[in-house]
């Protein structure tokens, strides 16, 4: 499947969420190579979700976080940890949901045009980091514990299906 169908009629999150799931799940494959799974995954999810501005990944290399498969503007191509919200993410091993970027202390502008964010990190079963998925919306407050729930999912069978 390379063709996502979300209805433009299901506007409720949760219902979005699950079905955007289940297609994300069969349009990924082990056989195929991590960026392209990895360019997929945020081609779906930036068709799926109509509040996201962009969305891509920072992948970790041992040090920094550098820029991965995204969609979107132009990005910032290196992010050290404990830096703006994917760098905290990356050093804490958490999500991080910020409803205002202007009141995240030291946040990164790569888009003037973000006003919110959530960053997922993505943990190997072994514990180490692989990267970080960051979602980025152009307006306040557009993410929240739905999409914290449901992107740790995606997250989560990507390391655990495709990326093992």
């Amino acid at each position: 499947m390379e063709q996502l169908t979300i209805p433009a009629s299901i506007t409720e999150k949760e219902e979005r969420y699950s079905l955007l799931i289940r297609q994300i799940k069969s349009l990924l494959s082990k056989e195929d190579n991590v960026l392209s799974n990895l360019s997929n995954l945020t081609a779906a999810l930036n068709d799926g979700l109509d509040y996201v501005s962009w969305v891509g990944f920072y992948l970790f290399d041992g040090e920094k976080l550098y820029l991965g498969p995204f969609q979107g503007k132009a990005a910032c191509t290196e992010i050290n940890t404990g830096s703006g919200v994917c760098g905290t993410a990356a050093s804490k091993l958490e999500p991080v949901i910020v409803p205002d970027v202007s009141k995240f202390p030291g946040h990164i502008a790569c888009d003037p045009g973000s006003k919110s964010e959530i960053v997922i990190p993505l943990i190997k079963k072994d514990g180490r980091l692989f990267g970080v998925l960051d979602l980025d919306s152009a307006f306040l407050n557009s993410f929240n514990e739905t999409d914290k729930k449901n992107l740790e999912e995606i997250c989560n069978y990507l390391i655990n299906n495709i990326l093992n």
